[in-house]
């Protein structure tokens, strides 16, 4: 356990309690908040109702992959293909949760303690527990992982059923930035985050591929973007080791 004066105080001793206050408070709020407004913009825009595009931010609780199951089934992809792509997009959230529930568990945490954690982790959650979770007692973990999720998620929400209502009533062109407001995110989000060269092959990669495939009408062109990129960014990182392996080696 970190020292007392490290420790976060938590309210009335509730973690949950504490994880809404530390997800209120977290800068990534503003990014999350963002992010689904434009999520909201695009259900409305595409004619999903609004109980349907809720429940993807409910039960998908991920920005990317919603993306690709509004835009995949508006363009009438076939829902096999679509629950693939969702699927493989979905994927890279399973490592965050590997990492997180270690610090999360104790000697008599039992599986069914922590699927709601686990549930909740994605991005801006992740990143926020694996920074406050080390100051909290671990008996209380779980529930401050809890309750910055549900902080997170419940804003999450709330900017969705913004962003459906405010597509409805502003003019096109300010429809259209609010629809821009999703990717400018993630893009932000990922050039602040980018350390590595594997980070930077996949961030360009991205921005190469991704509008050449969308011009050329590939189907699934989210998925083939995420998946070639991914493939060079891990080859481009092995390169680099290996290259630094052999100056370092004479």
């Amino acid at each position: 356990m970190p020292p007392a004066s490290a420790t976060l105080s938590l309210p009335y001793g509730s973690g949950f309690l504490g994880g809404l206050r530390g997800g209120a408070t977290s800068i990534y709020m503003v990014v999350v908040v963002g992010s689904y407004i434009s999520i909201g913009a695009l259900g409305h825009d595409l004619g999903f109702p609004l109980a349907w595009t809720m429940l993807t931010t409910l039960l998908v609780w991920a920005a990317p992959a919603q993306v690709i199951l509004i835009s995949s089934l508006a363009a009438g992809a076939a829902p096999l293909e679509v629950a693939l792509a969702v699927g493989l997009s979905s994927m890279r959230l399973l490592p965050m949760v590997i990492a997180l529930l270690p610090l999360v568990r104790t000697p008599r945490t039992r599986t069914c303690d922590v699927l709601a954690t686990a549930h909740f982790t994605a991005i801006s959650m992740w990143i926020e527990a694996l920074r406050l979770l080390p100051r909290v007692p671990r008996e209380a973990r779980i529930g401050f992982a809890n309750g910055l999720g549900a902080c997170l998620m419940g804003a999450a929400t709330a900017a969705t059923i913004a962003g459906y209502y405010l597509a409805k009533t502003l003019p096109g062109l300010l429809v259209a930035g609010l629809l821009f407001l999703s990717p400018m995110s993630f893009l932000m989000s990922a050039v602040r985050n980018a350390r590595i060269t594997a980070d930077w092959v996949a961030l360009v990669c991205g921005l190469v591929l991704a509008p050449l495939l969308a011009w050329y009408d590939v189907g699934l062109d989210l998925m083939w973007t995420g998946i070639v990129g991914g493939i060079l960014a891990y080859a481009a990182q092995r390169a680099r080791e290996a290259f630094r392996n052999t100056a370092a080696g004479g």
